[in-house]
């Protein structure tokens, strides 16, 4: 049996070059006009745009006709579909697969990645390593459900600004936030987002999250991934610098993504994460 993997473009791979990974565009709406993310809106398009514009744009889950299409077009008896999802509780786009799903008899697996962005790009890139060691579609799926609650996603954002326009925290917190260049350390946990505290300047913040790194560990034999919002990567490329000993002995580069509007879109540009499967639960 071989084995197709769907995934949606909230995982931020881009330049997918795999002829058995599809993935699927979130739709993101500035104003009147949709971009079908990833297909006619690259990531640095959506931040120039992101920047421009006073109001913030919208995102929508994929819909079940969507995944419908993409399985009916690789499913057959001598093919499992494997479809992995941004975290049910942060999109309906989990919903939407599974009711797909339930269209065909069988050979379709829907996995809830209880992430988003590089902390699903790397559940993601576990299943195409298991994959490509030979293993089944049920087993793949049984080790993804149990290895996601190991991966870990830590971000450092740079602004409270767009999580205020997002009616996410108050404007005098935003407004204090500022003036004191307090920077928000973030996290998902059991699919959701989950504040663990602030920092005084990005220096604070790359030593906050170097250090809930060092308490959980990398294990480094599972893919881990850093990724940046906004136009360039001057702040992550810092942060790795300045945390440099967590990373050295790991690999001789890193991978490193661009994170998309899914996500960027309620953070701003300015902001660091860091995913990977920790060594100590």
């Amino acid at each position: 049996m071989s084995i197709h993997i769907i995934v949606d473009s909230a995982s931020d791979i881009t330049n997918q070059a795999r002829e058995d990974v599809t993935v699927l565009p979130m739709t993101i709406t500035f104003g009147s006009t949709q971009y079908q993310d990833g297909i006619d809106i690259s990531h640095q398009q959506f931040y120039e745009k992101l920047i421009e514009n006073d109001d913030l744009p919208t995102t929508s889950q994929i819909p079940p006709y969507e995944f419908e299409t993409a399985v009916k077009k690789v499913l057959s008896e001598e093919t499992d579909v494997i479809i992995i999802t941004m975290s049910s509780k942060l999109s309906g786009t989990y919903q939407s697969a599974c009711i797909a799903a339930a269209e065909f008899d069988k050979n379709v697996y829907v996995v809830d990645s209880e992430n988003v962005t590089v902390g699903e790009r790397a559940l993601i890139e576990y299943a195409i390593q298991l994959k490509d060691q030979g293993m089944d579609a049920a087993s793949i799926v049984e080790k993804l459900n149990a290895e996601k609650k190991n991966i870990h996603l830590i971000a450092l954002l740079d602004t409270l600004e767009y999580l205020k326009k997002g009616g996410r925290v108050g404007k005098a917190a935003a407004f204090a936030g500022g003036i004191l260049s307090i920077k928000p350390v973030i996290a998902i946990e059991d699919g959701e987002v989950a504040f663990l505290g602030k920092a005084r300047g990005s220096k604070q913040g790359n030593n906050f999250l170097a250090q809930k790194i060092k308490e959980c560990g990398i294990d480094s034999r599972k893919p881990y991934f850093l990724g940046y919002t906004g136009l360039n990567d001057t702040l992550l490329q810092k942060y790795i610098e300045d945390s440099k000993e967590l990373w050295q002995d790991h690999a001789d580069s890193l991978a490193i993504s661009t994170v998309g509007g899914t996500i960027g879109t309620h953070v701003g540009p300015g902001a660091i994460a860091v995913a990977f499967f920790a060594l100590n639960q």
